[in-house]
């Protein structure tokens, strides 16, 4: 009897409403913000000596890190927005975003609408700032992927009504993106819809050819274009002298900044290869710069820091998807399968482990739209999280 008065007394001791889960995983918000503070340190002293050369002469030393401010408190802008829309409206809004970007991805096509800059076609110039579309594809297909499996659950085993859809859909993109053109924006987000596509119980034959099918066309693109060949064969050898003052350039400065830093870096602001030696240093190539200014010790942490985000990004969507929010669930895991397709391959490329390709750090690298997009993804993830946990107090939203 005592231990049943013990029981009800703390029960009653609870006040009504008050509970000590948090809102949200407070966590993921606090390594995103700082990925972000670190890339903008990062982004100020890999750009700081840019004006030094004639190609910037006109830009100012700060320029580069004021605009990846200005596009920073966009991204905040954004995110807040983003948090605020329930999932059950990010569904609905799934098929006509998706829509509205690959009607962006054709405008950028046209000749004196879209931005031309190194020979590729991808912005949209509004003002002072660019605007690019497959950044948005980004987002728009973790819905787009998500919202397609729930529809089509019933018919994930089957060729005509499961996998065709989406691989036509899929096919569209592509050869928009490859018009730009933009294999790297196609990798990713053909990494998204597949992963999202599996995970939501695509028939494992049928995943199968998809795979071969995709690797069977990366591969024929490469060797098709004579630059992706050339790419390819610098990467194999990168110290071969005629590759290095050429395709492989980048990838070998980008080795010898890494080399350079060794264990703990030669300090910070004090890499030698943003000195105009490396191309893009503030950009696709930040974690050589990372590496040559904090070591190994820094690039592993900054590793770990992704590897947090997206670890807890599949667990938020695993326990979405357990309690029946299914589109929820997919949305989160597709945002993981983001932000590790990306970062592996931004950092593969700048250790050798991958050809170069031209994709930015997630979260960390200069760029506008990229970083604004991001911001909104992490929002969306933690908003999954939060309805997740308004749902376990009992709570509709």
């Amino acid at each position: 009897m005592s231990l049943f008065a013990d029981l009800t007394s703390g029960i009653n001791s609870v006040k009504p409403g008050r509970t000590s889960m948090p809102s949200f995983d407070f966590s993921v918000l606090a390594v995103t913000l700082a990925l972000v503070l670190f890339g903008l340190l990062m982004v100020y002293s890999a750009s700081i000596a840019l004006a030094d050369g004639p190609r910037y002469a006109n830009y100012g030393r700060y320029y580069f890190v004021v605009r990846h401010g200005l596009f920073l408190v966009i991204g905040f802008v954004a995110a807040v927005m983003a948090f605020s829309i329930p999932l059950r409206v990010w569904e609905k809004l799934a098929i006509p975003l998706f829509l509205v970007c690959l009607f962006l991805l054709l405008v950028v096509l046209i000749p004196g609408i879209g931005r031309e800059v190194n020979g590729a076609r991808r912005w949209l110039p509004l003002g002072p700032v660019n605007f690019q579309p497959s950044e948005l594809m980004k987002v728009a297909i973790c819905l787009f992927a998500a919202s397609y499996t729930v529809r089509k659950q019933a018919h994930m085993q089957s060729f005509l009504r499961g996998f065709m859809p989406m691989a036509a859909a899929l096919a569209i993109v592509g050869m928009v993106l490859l018009l730009e053109p933009d294999l790297g924006a196609f990798i990713v987000i053909v990494a998204i819809a597949v992963g999202v596509l599996f995970i939501g119980g695509l028939n494992g034959k049928l995943f199968s050819a998809l795979l071969g099918i995709l690797l069977t066309s990366f591969l024929m693109l490469i060797w098709l274009a004579p630059w992706r060949r050339e790419r390819l064969f610098a990467y194999l050898d990168p110290w071969n002298p005629d590759n290095m003052y050429g395709s492989a350039y980048q990838l070998s400065h980008s080795l010898i900044a890494l080399g350079r830093g060794e264990w703990f870096g030669v300090g910070l602001g004090a890499s030698v290869e943003k000195l105009h030696y490396l191309p893009e240093a503030h950009t696709d190539f930040i974690v050589a710069v990372i590496g040559e200014e904090l070591g190994f010790v820094g690039v592993l942490c900054l590793i770990l820091a992704f590897a947090y985000v997206i670890w807890r990004a599949f667990d938020i969507g695993r326990q979405a998807i357990a309690i029946e929010r299914v589109f929820n669930g997919l949305v989160a895991q597709g945002v993981a399968m983001w932000f590790g397709i990306q970062s592996f391959i931004n950092i593969g490329v700048c250790v050798g482990l991958l050809p170069t390709k031209g994709l930015t750090l997630p979260l960390v690298s200069y760029g506008g739209s990229g970083i604004v997009m991001n911001m909104v993804a992490v929002a969306i993830l933690l908003r999954v999280d939060y309805e997740n946990r308004n749902l376990m107090r009992g709570k509709r939203t």
